[in-house]
């Protein structure tokens, strides 16, 4: 059981899939829980209510994921409330499909924004604070695709792929000041991004072909690497990429 309690975490895309099991289990461990959403307000409540059932206490706020002033708002409102930040995740994302000759540059445009601007936004702003603190964990979530590329999916691939050298450049930039930056690749999970693919019997099948472990993963499984990762127990850990795939990619 990781303990958290009296830390504070912001977790941007905290009220659906990896996010949200990430932010409840937080949440769990005794941290206040800090998220934002894109648009579903209804689950952005329900997180909200999932968390505070917990006992601890929980800020948040619709933003798009480059929008730092949102962001840099709800920050703010942390150290002022809370007193620090201490673990920030990059979980908000997309996965678009397109064919690189059918795929527009607004199409690579936004990919790009959501999944690579919006890590950026949130390091910028949590380095800030970080820094000053003296202490802190960032941990991005990445994807086997930025490993070793998925066709169709180069836009997101190429998001995926930023997010990992982005965690390579940062922790060693921000190692003196005490801050670890590490990254978490998941393959397969179940959740609503991936709910269509994995509802089809042959598709499905196919997937679980090329998983050793012979299944998608659960959201839970990828939180608990990251709770790993903000935790005392990764203490000597940064500039990770931290493979959560049932095998499916390895690579050192």
């Amino acid at each position: 059981m990781f303990d958290f309690k009296n830390k504070n975490v912001l977790i941007t895309g905290g009220s659906r899939g990896i996010g949200l099991a990430t932010a409840v289990a937080f949440a769990k461990s005794g941290a206040n829980v800090a998220f934002t959403y894109h648009s579903n307000e209804a689950a952005a409540k329900a997180a909200r209510s999932t968390i505070e059932a917990e006992g601890v206490k929980c800020l948040w706020d619709k933003c798009v994921t480059w929008d730092a002033s949102i962001l840099s708002n709800l920050i703010e409102r942390m150290v002022s409330e809370w007193g620090s930040l201490d673990v920030a995740v990059a979980s908000a994302g997309t996965w678009p499909s397109a064919d690189i000759d059918k795929m527009t540059i607004e199409e690579f445009r936004e990919t790009m924004e959501i999944n690579m601007t919006g890590s950026y936004v949130l390091a910028n702003l949590a380095s800030k604070k970080m820094i000053q603190q003296k202490s802190g964990s960032i941990i991005f979530i990445s994807s086997t695709a930025g490993q070793r590329g998925e066709s169709g999916h180069s836009h997101y691939s190429a998001s995926k792929g930023a997010q990992i050298s982005f965690t390579k450049s940062l922790a060693p930039e921000l190692a003196p000041y005490g801050i670890r930056v590490n990254c978490v690749a998941p393959g397969w999970v179940e959740t609503d991004m991936t709910r269509e693919a994995l509802a089809d019997p042959v598709e499905s099948q196919r997937v679980r072909s090329l998983i050793p472990l012979a299944r998608a993963g659960k959201p839970e499984e990828i939180a608990n690497s990251i709770l790993f990762l903000a935790s005392p127990l990764a203490s000597y850990i940064t500039g990770e990429i931290l493979n959560v795939n049932g095998g499916m990619v390895l690579c050192g």
